[in-house]
């Protein structure tokens, strides 16, 4: 008995499916970029077609593609905010006070602000101790304002608490008010030897900032 061999009808023999490397290169050509199959995506004039748009599929790609963007840009903006090593080193600052004799005072600058440091004379100390702590308008004695065993040490910003202004009294011939401490002619405030307000529309003493000295004759402010 003989056997009859099927073909296709042509003659040829079937094709075979491509393998290894050919295959994969096929996948790859019928997929996009995101693994979206390409008959998934249906054209914007074919309303009934399965799948993703084409034009939903650039949408979010642009997008993903901004975002991206958007963090490169980002990141040295934020970097370049964070404080410099200039701006952390004055956040404090040394100062030697051992060219400030009794009865003197200098201003100096600390944040873009001035601050006073005052070398309290031993009659200054004790007009300071005199005053009725009760009476002021900002209760505080001299020794709540400055260090122990360094209460001649007056140290405060150079600031107005009324509206700012820098008061006199620092430099050598400055008018130092009625109490013979600072006196802002601005409006009118007086503040004495421990600079507290006194006279005048000021709400509060002068401000003391932190300070601490780190020898006998050195200050670190801030």
């Amino acid at each position: 008995m003989s056997t009859v061999k099927k073909t296709n009808g042509t003659g040829e023999k079937p094709a075979k499916a491509p393998k290894g490397p050919v295959a994969a290169a096929l996948n790859a050509d019928s997929t996009t970029s995101g693994g979206i199959p390409m008959e998934g995506l249906r054209d914007d004039n074919n309303d009934q077609a399965p799948g993703v748009r084409r034009r939903d599929f650039i949408h979010i790609a642009t997008v993903s593609f901004a975002g991206v963007g958007a963090a490169a840009v980002a990141m040295p903006i934020i970097s370049q905010m964070s404080a410099s090593a200039d701006v952390r080193a004055l956040a404090s600052i040394d100062y030697d006070t051992s060219e400030i004799d009794p009865g003197m005072a200098v201003k100096i600058s600390w944040r873009k602000q001035p601050v006073f440091i005052r070398n309290l004379t031993p009659a200054e100390i004790e007009a300071a101790n005199k005053v009725d702590v009760g009476a002021l308008r900002d209760p505080q004695t001299l020794a709540d304002r400055t260090k122990p065993g360094k209460e001649n040490w007056l140290i405060t910003l150079g600031v107005c608490t009324h509206l700012g202004c820098v008061p006199l009294g620092a430099a050598a011939g400055e008018v130092k008010g009625e109490y013979g401490g600072y006196f802002c002619p601005c409006h009118g405030s007086h503040y004495d030897t421990a600079a507290r307000i006194r006279k005048g529309p000021a709400p509060t003493n002068l401000v003391v900032p932190e300070f601490a000295f780190i020898s006998d004759t050195v200050v670190k402010i801030g």
